[in-house]
């Protein structure tokens, strides 16, 4: 399993952007899907986007479609996710999955592999 890191969260006002980070401990993550999912506040884990392992097929939760974008930088080992136009309903614990853990079906990624720490993001009511 690849070992990833998440990291840029942090408190954002309602509005405002952030650039989150999944980097990974080898390059193996540029030759698997990867994502990214949140965790909101007592509620369940749910998928945000994710795209292929060429990074060309990108699929993004319908709540995010125009605001996030994800994208991969092979050369550091790391998919990004921007997020713009953050809203209070958006706060929570956001996970990356990038191993062969992961399967693109009908749109979303599926992972059956450890979660890492994730990394929070909170935008105040």
């Amino acid at each position: 399993q690849v070992h990833v890191v998440e990291s840029g969260g942090g408190l954002v006002q309602t509005g405002g952007s952030l650039r989150l980070s999944c980097t990974a401990s080898d390059r193996s993550i540029n030759t698997y899907n990867a994502g990214w999912f949140r965790q909101p506040p007592g509620q369940a884990r749910e998928f945000v986007a994710a795209t292929d392992w060429s990074g060309q097929t990108i699929y993004y939760a319908e709540f995010v479609k125009g605001r996030f974008t994800l994208s991969r930088a092979n050369a550091k080992n790391t998919v990004y996710l921007h997020m713009n136009e953050l809203r209070p309903e958006e706060a929570g614990v956001y996970y990356c999955a990038g191993d062969s853990a992961t399967l693109l079906s009908n749109g979303l990624l599926l992972f059956a592999g450890t979660w890492g720490q994730g990394t929070q993001v909170t935008v105040p009511s």
